[in-house]
């Protein structure tokens, strides 16, 4: 857990409640958080899943781990520690959304149980819904996708620290969602996701 430098803050809340802005936006707000190896399809089912809310008129937003590190996080590289604080960053900017009624997307691949299990606990402290999405894929084939060449990379040893190949990647033990990306087609995904969403009453 982070230390707390700051003297003598104290958190105001306003008078427009989360449930207010629910029912403003016709949706309640979550945290969708997609975990898995590099390769595994976080983005691409993110992207899909975007899509589809938008076209049901449900606004949500993508936090994407590239994206992140290119902005907020980028003074963080890939230790176990930078790695545990840039988890625990996105994880507070993922609060914000829900706060505000946003179905948050978090695309990272989060390799350590503790640091996703550290932003669930920060959710459900609050009250907010945290949703684990494990996109599963075995290794073989997303060393075989490596869409950003960097499995080749870490395998000649151009990266280090790389999850899969020099760091571990440790599975979710019980998500909310089990999405197998290499067995299953995209719009699978997205429909397994969305009738998940309509079950729990985040969407109608």
């Amino acid at each position: 857990m982070a230390e707390q430098k700051a003297t003598n803050v104290t958190w105001h809340d306003g008078d427009i409640t989360i449930d207010d802005r629910s029912v403003l936006l016709g949706q309640k707000g979550a945290t969708l958080w997609f975990t898995g190896l590099s390769g595994s399809g976080k983005s691409t089912v993110a992207v899909a899943l975007e899509k589809a809310l938008f076209q049901r008129g449900k606004l949500s937003y993508r936090l994407d781990g590239d994206n992140i590190r290119l902005g907020i996080n980028k003074n963080l590289g890939f230790s176990a520690e930078d790695r545990t604080e840039n988890i625990r960053r996105i994880g507070e900017i993922a609060k914000l959304f829900v706060d505000s009624g946003v179905i948050a997307l978090s695309s990272f691949i989060s390799p350590y149980r503790a640091d996703r299990d550290q932003v669930r606990a920060l959710h459900l402290e609050s009250g907010f819904a945290f949703i684990e999405i494990f996109v599963d894929c075995s290794l073989s084939e997303a060393e075989r996708r490596d869409p950003k060449g960097l499995y080749k990379k870490a395998r000649a040893g151009e990266i280090k620290n790389f999850t899969g190949i020099d760091d571990p990647y440790e599975a979710p033990s019980s998500p909310e969602i089990h999405l197998h990306t290499d067995q299953m087609s995209l719009e699978q995904e997205v429909e397994t996701i969305m009738t998940y969403l309509e079950g729990q009453g985040f969407i109608a």
